[in-house]
């Protein structure tokens, strides 16, 4: 399966990604492995995790306070947001037009 990624949720991996280098060196890139990982256990088992909303579902990162919010559409995962999970939820809900 293919991974498509809204350009929202580049921006937010982008940004999570330079936080998270700014507070210890390296942290950033440990991220960015978190959330590839991520993407490789939803591309091998993409109907596992709980649905949050319509054919949304959510991937928990592992370490980080983030979920991948998601959907299956044919051979395709539609990543809507990376979003943290203490910060506005649902704000992503509209990007699920795309």
């Amino acid at each position: 399966m293919k991974v498509r990624l809204d350009p929202a949720a580049k921006l937010e991996i982008r940004q999570a990604a330079l936080c998270y280098e700014d507070c210890r060196d390296g942290l950033g890139l440990e991220f960015l492995d978190a959330v590839e990982s991520a993407f490789e256990q939803i591309q091998r088992h993409p109907r596992v995790w709980r649905i949050l909303k319509g054919r949304f579902r959510r991937y928990l990162l592992q370490r980080f306070p983030y979920g991948l919010i998601y959907a299956v559409e044919g051979e395709t995962i539609f990543v809507a947001a990376v979003m943290h999970l203490k910060r506005k939820p649902g704000y992503w809900v509209s990007r699920g037009k795309a």
